[in-house]
């Protein structure tokens, strides 16, 4: 794989490029899931091929060949150029500096995920099932994933770089429906459950068959829960919710990309402006957000991301002040700030772009139970439901699975249909308490999506749960 990416970096600069990268990948993914008691998906796929990326005059090219071979590599090379010449350039174009790195990075694994037969995670799905069924609860579904990617990367730079990447993860959803009622409870997580970049033991840690009995009875709870009420309240969020807050106000709203505009047609913007870099209040002295690619276990970990810039850990939000923008080598280079290191394409036949790695609220002090000891008269909002953010991601709506009304610093009757509402930074700057890591939990998303053609991003994020105040739930009079 090594000796084709240096074959077709060779080919675009005799070619005419003045920089060329080439990505030589190899990708397995499995998918195992099961619904109401029957096998519904089972996927066992593999893909190979080679990426190039180049630059002639300023303009960029990509191009990328099925075939792992000399010929695909010369094939890929060549398109890429003529599809830069083409375009048309305006002369050179500067991207941040990275030195001839050359290195390697392996996932931590102590079960091989693909080593475990098929008929075993069909069994271990069939019966997390069966424990999730309770009366009211007319749908159940399990999941399992795994995926192991080989990626080897050359630049013309003089990078040499060699990863492979292994992930697996799962999940589980009870579904309790009425006639004009529709209610879910998931675990570990909502949208597909819960992935790590780990082995098999990530998968037997979670427990699926364990809390499945206390997933059904909360979803068959919730038909006979009341409405979450509306009004201006304070507010508690689990951390699996303040993930997703994360993701969407903060991890989206600073790439760089976004916010230069020149991804926009399909993700939208960003209504943040490179000025306000070191002076934007973004939230509260209390919220601190990191980038952080060298995450144990996160699914935005890596060596070296797809420019061959190493991974690091960076401030993005400190004490409430934007301190820093997820970027790629060329936005550095336009900013006049950092080094790039979140460049990340979806497999060898994508361009990389702008990408969260793994994104974390840092820990505050104290305990969940702390948190709402603190709320006279609100609710707690647990698991993700539903989002919706404007293309600038500056106004959202939140919809969790459940919440739970706080009255005089205690946990009350559960309440269905919880929505929050806000503004980016008016919201953030009402957080006026994080808990403490011991309830710091690392979450891992497989569903980002961003770019024309499509592309999904795997990222994890940390967080501990948040209390805010003075919080618009439910419907605005």
């Amino acid at each position: 794989m090594r000796d084709l990416a240096q074959l077709a970096v060779e080919a675009a600069l005799a070619a005419g490029a003045s920089y060329a990268d080439a990505r030589a990948v190899v990708r397995r993914s499995q998918v195992v899931s099961t619904r109401s008691g029957r096998v519904e998906t089972l996927d066992d796929a593999e893909s190979e091929g080679i990426g190039v990326r180049v630059l002639v005059d300023g303009a960029w090219g990509f191009a990328g060949d099925r075939r792992l071979s000399a010929e695909g590599a010369r094939a890929a090379a060549a398109r890429a150029t003529a599809f830069a010449r083409a375009a048309g350039g305006r002369g050179p174009k500067a991207l941040a500096p990275v030195g001839a790195v050359s290195g390697s990075y392996r996932t931590p694994v102590e079960i091989d995920p693909f080593s475990v037969p098929l008929a075993d995670k069909v069994a271990l799905c069939l019966h997390a099932e069966a424990a999730l069924r309770h009366p009211g609860v007319t749908i159940t579904q399990a999941s399992l994933r795994a995926q192991q990617e080989r990626r080897v990367l050359v630049t013309s730079d003089g990078v040499v770089t060699d990863q492979e990447i292994v992930e697996a993860g799962g999940g589980i959803d009870a579904i309790a429906t009425t006639d004009d009622l529709h209610q879910i409870r998931s675990y570990p997580s909502a949208h597909g459950g819960l992935s790590a970049q780990a082995g098999w033991e990530h998968v037997l840690a979670l427990g699926l068959e364990r809390e499945a009995p206390r997933v059904g009875e909360q979803a068959a709870a919730l038909l006979l829960a009341p409405v979450a009420p509306s009004g201006v309240m304070d507010i508690v969020i689990d951390s699996e919710q303040m993930a997703l807050q994360v993701h969407e106000s903060v991890g989206h709203a600073t790439e760089l990309d976004r916010i230069y505009g020149t991804e926009a047609s399909y993700a939208g913007t960003s209504f943040l402006s490179p000025g306000d870099l070191g002076t934007l209040r973004y939230g509260s002295p209390l919220m601190t957000v990191t980038s952080d690619a060298t995450t144990p276990r996160g699914l935005g970990s890596f060596g070296f991301d797809d420019e061959g810039v190493p991974a690091a850990r960076e401030p993005i939000v400190a004490e409430g002040v934007l301190r820093g923008f997820l970027s790629s080598r060329e936005t550095a280079a336009r900013l006049g700030v950092g080094a790039g290191g979140a460049m990340r394409a979806d497999g060898w036949s994508r361009m990389p772009l702008v990408r969260m790695t793994n994104l974390h609220l840092e820990p505050g002090e104290g305990s969940l139970a702390e948190l709402i000891d603190g709320v006279a008269d609100g609710i707690f909002l647990e698991t993700n439901r539903s989002w919706s953010i404007d293309d600038k991601r500056l106004n959202f709506q939140f919809g969790t699975q459940v919440a739970w009304e706080i009255r005089n610093g205690r946990l009350g009757r559960m309440l269905r249909d919880a929505t929050y509402t806000g503004v980016t930074p008016r919201f953030w700057g009402s957080l006026d308490a994080v808990a403490g890591q011991d309830e710091w939990r690392l979450y891992g998303l497989t569903n980002c999506g961003k770019g024309q053609p499509g592309q999904s991003a795997h990222v994890s994020h940390g967080a501990a749960p948040g209390r805010f105040r003075g919080v618009q739930v439910g419907v605005q009079p």
